[in-house]
């Protein structure tokens, strides 16, 4: 014979065995074995779901990554723009009040009415104030005021002309002003001593 006939020969010799071991095993023992075969299966399927999920959830986090990180580039661009352009509406209104102190200086090289050249300036400055207010900055009403540290700087001191007027502002040197309660430039005072 030849050897792979004898192969072939043990090989069947072994299967049968197998059989008879098989048909000799109990129902019980079978039953086991089948069932460990089964379970086998399930958690290698359940590995392959997880795979899956795994790559997909992967995947899932690399797309919030490039979203996230084109939001931070956009963001920090637009706060360049804002910073960049940020003054121009600012701007933009203050151009008339411009325009009117020109006119007026050209009326004042021309040496026009007096009168006329006051009242236009009273215009002008009623224009810048409203433009003022408009963009909520208000005058820090000073005189007459307790001196507040918060919203007034202290040029000097000068002697009380009543006692009445111990610790308050007795006059306003520069006009103090305010944005959204908050003070833009502190008020240079006066302050009675």
């Amino acid at each position: 014979m030849s050897k792979k006939n004898k192969k072939n020969q043990s090989e069947e010799a072994k299967e049968a065995q197998q059989e008879v071991l098989n048909e000799e095993k109990d129902p019980q023992q079978q039953a086991q074995e089948q069932m460990d075969e089964e379970t086998v299966e399930d958690v290698d399927k359940k590995i392959a779901d997880l795979e899956q999920q795994l790559e997909h959830e992967k995947k899932e986090y690399l797309f919030l990554m490039s979203d996230f990180e084109n939001f931070r580039r956009r963001t920090a661009r637009e706060k360049a723009e804002l910073i960049k352009n940020g003054a121009e509406s600012a701007m933009r209104d203050l151009l008339p009040v411009v325009d009117d102190l020109e006119r007026a200086l050209d009326a004042i090289n021309k040496g026009g009415d007096l009168d006329s050249l006051k009242e236009g300036v009273d215009l002008i400055y009623n224009k810048f104030v409203k433009y003022l207010e408009s963009q909520h900055v208000t005058a820090i009403d000073s005189t007459g005021k307790d001196f507040d540290t918060d919203v007034h700087d202290a040029v000097t001191m000068f002697p009380a002309p009543d006692p009445s007027m111990k610790g308050k502002v007795i006059d306003t040197t520069i006009k103090g002003y305010m944005i959204n309660d908050k003070v833009l430039r502190h008020a240079k005072v006066v302050v009675g001593s």
